[in-house]
């Protein structure tokens, strides 16, 4: 199961899919069913693209068919991710997991046909026709990554070595200066600007520096 997750296959894509990524305030809060014991975490596998379309048409037809006490959450892994367009900072969701719709419920015959057949779903994660339930390890670093994305968004900026930067805050803002190193993990570059005729080396975060075109 593990394994199936870190791979996260992309399903073949029909029609049009939606975008990938969404403005923040575009993004609705789902809402939380009293939590049932019962239930539990399952994956079905969507095209790419079509998320948020599933995770709609999943919740119409559990409506349709009067089957919301067996089901609760309908959720796609996504994170927020801060990018620079046109020079200007936004902030937009992305789906980290793309294909994978979770859904928490208590799942029997009738509720797994009315979910695979739902339109743009494939199928659930399992082996043929069974599909297996996420350990509470799996849930919980695929929510708690979600809700980390939240509070800090991953800076979607790339920098090249030797590009041209200025810094836009912080004690140095305003200097220019030229990258030097890069940390993907921890976001922050290596900067020489000089400094009373000498180069030297400050490091600063992704969001505290500009391209200089």
């Amino acid at each position: 199961m593990a394994e199936e997750l870190k791979q996260a296959e992309q399903p073949e894509q029909a029609g049009h899919a939606e975008p990938a990524e969404q403005a923040v305030e575009q993004t609705e809060a789902q809402p939380l069913p009293e939590r049932n014991e019962r239930f539990r975490w399952y994956i079905l596998h969507a095209y790419s693209g079509f998320e948020r379309k599933v995770r709609e048409s999943i919740q119409s037809r559990i409506e349709a068919f009067g089957l919301g006490d067996r089901v609760g959450r309908v959720m796609i892994p996504t994170e927020q991710v801060t990018e620079i367009v046109n020079g200007k900072k936004r902030t937009v969701e992305r789906v980290f997991l793309p294909g994978y719709v979770l859904v928490e419920m208590e799942l029997d015959n009738n509720l797994w046909h009315v979910l695979k057949d739902t339109p743009k779903v494939t199928g659930f994660l399992g082996t043929g026709d069974k599909p297996v339930a996420l350990t509470e390890e799996e849930v919980s670093g695929i929510l708690f990554r979600s809700e980390t994305a939240k509070d800090k968004p991953r800076q979607k900026i790339k920098f090249e070595k030797n590009e041209q930067v200025r810094i836009t805050d912080g004690p140095f803002a305003n200097f220019n200066g030229v990258v030097d190193e890069i940390n993907e993990d921890r976001e922050t570059l290596k900067v020489m600007v000089t400094i009373f005729g000498r180069s030297t080396p400050v490091e600063m975060e992704f969001g505290k520096v500009e391209k200089i075109e």
